[in-house]
């Protein structure tokens, strides 16, 4: 299957946020929210309340980069998100939450962050619909990529042949071979869509880029 490419929409402001989902909803079906808390990392996204009537332009899943995911849930329920993604590194109980998740309908899936070991994800993996890699240190729109994170999700993909693996930060037109060469599943792209002079065409680049490297 060829990757998909899934833009990332970082903002701490409802209006923004709103502004970037009807954006997005003219040349993709399908988008990443990504929620911070400035403590799980520095930087501060839209709140719950903003989640809450915002309504769903479109498909989407929340990346929550957040020290206590399951006060997210219910907002992300009320999206009508389709999949829910925390970080194996919060200190809660992820068994619980997991299932907090799957109880709304949603999908559940974990995020890596580039220092963490491996072994930490492996006991979650059988239980989740996908992982997702941070090719970045997380928080922040136009970090600078971590090339050694391909080399993990390398590795993982060979215990997990089956998972879906996707990958999240820094990622631009000039290294999509390095990262499709990893074994991905979807890539999300944030800075380089949403940040463009116009993001529907680097959508189309990054799409047609893909194409040509699996033809």
């Amino acid at each position: 299957m060829v990757p998909k490419v899934v833009p990332a929409l970082l903002t701490d402001k409802k209006e923004e946020l709103h502004h970037m989902l009807l954006l997005c909803h003219q040349f993709c079906s399908y988008i990443q929210i990504d929620i911070m808390d400035g403590r799980f990392v520095p930087s501060l996204s839209v709140s719950v309340s903003d989640l809450e009537d915002m309504g769903a332009v479109i498909d989407n899943e929340l990346h929550l980069m957040v020290e206590d995911p399951e006060v997210w849930i219910e907002a992300a329920a009320k999206l009508k998100s389709k999949k829910v993604i925390f970080h194996i590194e919060v200190e809660r109980d992820i068994e619980r939450i997991l299932s907090l998740v799957r109880k709304t309908g949603m999908k559940a899936g974990l995020a890596i962050n580039p220092p963490t070991d491996l072994q930490q994800l492996y006991n979650f993996a059988p239980e989740v619909s996908s992982v997702l890699f941070m090719s970045v240190e997380p928080g922040f729109y136009g970090s600078s990529f971590i090339p050694s994170v391909l080399g993990k999700i390398k590795e993982f993909r060979k215990r997990f042949p089956q998972k879906e693996i996707g990958i999240d930060g820094g990622i631009k037109l000039d290294n999509l071979e390095m990262v499709l060469a990893s074994g991905v599943d979807y890539v999300c792209v944030g800075s380089a869509i949403l940040k463009s002079p116009d993001p529907k065409q680097s959508f189309i680049s990054f799409n047609e880029k893909i194409t040509s490297y699996y033809a």
